[in-house]
């Protein structure tokens, strides 16, 4: 399989400015354009523009036609299945079967206050995940789901006609820990991963690595235990919170080797932010231009 290249948009832009990214970035012949799920995110973004992502990519999905689109991760902070499900099922018809939903546990950031609650605990979010995904799961797949889980409900909860993709839109879960990686083996058409951030400030871009191959290896005894085949389950890496991260997007040689080593690590999709100037995003647009028309040839 050759690896592949995506990129995220994060939802920043006005329409009028940011529906030239989106077509720009199917123009370049990126796989996927995913975009960040959240209320507002970290400086330098807390106190600027930050746009819905489910309006961003049904916007999106109006001025692109091949593109794969998805959220970079949606998590439960502040989602409900139920209305989520409706979301992601209005998505997928609007965009003809391109949408894949990136779902995560969430974290601590501004999301996880955002609607007045106090923050969860690692074992409450993870418990709430498992919770929020299987329920997701059966809504897009049913078009009628009751359910009593331990933290999220529902009653007679029409989802009708359901998704365009059947039997459901993808899940790629995000997930490191053991919990996460099991969920992903369940309920995941492809597995996510930003690398490990224990050594994002103070690893070796080695010591990365091999932490990513390590992570490769997990999920696939995790996908052993639920009798699936690892190897058929897409291993996507969102780049740019790795020990060295943007100096790969440097130039097309750089990234062609951080992208090579990975692949080898087991990595099948490679996801670089779009360019955002004064940022940890902040890259040269005509390297970044060049990175999305060369490279995946050579990674072929």
């Amino acid at each position: 399989m050759s690896l592949r290249l995506s990129t995220v948009i994060l939802p920043i832009y006005r329409w009028a400015e940011g529906r030239k990214l989106w077509e720009r970035a199917e123009e370049l012949g990126f796989d996927t354009a995913y975009t960040y799920d959240h209320l507002s995110w970290r400086v330098p973004f807390r106190d600027g523009p930050w746009f819905g992502a489910v309006p961003t990519l049904t916007a999106a999905a109006g001025v692109t036609s091949t593109i794969r689109l998805g959220t970079l991760v949606t998590s439960p902070n502040f989602r409900h299945p139920v209305t989520l499900a409706k979301d992601l099922i209005t998505l997928d018809e609007v965009s003809a079967g391109r949408i894949t939903l990136g779902i995560g546990a969430g974290g601590t950031g501004f999301d996880a206050t955002a609607l007045g609650q106090e923050p969860w605990a690692a074992r409450e979010r993870a418990d709430r995940f498992g919770d929020f995904v299987a329920l997701l799961d059966r809504l897009l797949t049913n078009g009628e789901v009751s359910y009593e889980g331990e933290f999220y409900s529902a009653h007679e909860a029409r989802t009708i006609p359901g998704c365009v993709q059947r039997p459901r839109i993808p899940f790629a879960v995000a997930a490191t820990g053991p919990r996460g990686m099991r969920l992903a083996a369940r309920h995941g058409q492809a597995w996510v991963t930003t690398g490990d951030p224990a050594i994002f400030e103070t690893g070796t871009p080695e010591e990365s690595l091999a932490a990513v191959r390590g992570q490769v290896e997990r999920l696939g005894a995790a996908c052993a235990d639920a009798g699936r085949d690892a190897a058929a389950m897409p291993k996507v890496m969102l780049t740019g919170f790795t020990p060295d991260r943007n100096r790969p997007l440097e130039s097309v040689d750089a990234f062609v080797d951080f992208a090579g080593r990975h692949a080898e690590a087991g990595i099948d999709e490679l996801v670089i932010h779009w360019p955002i100037p004064d940022s940890d995003f902040d890259t040269d647009p005509a390297v970044f231009e060049r990175i999305a028309l060369e490279a995946p040839a050579q990674l072929a």
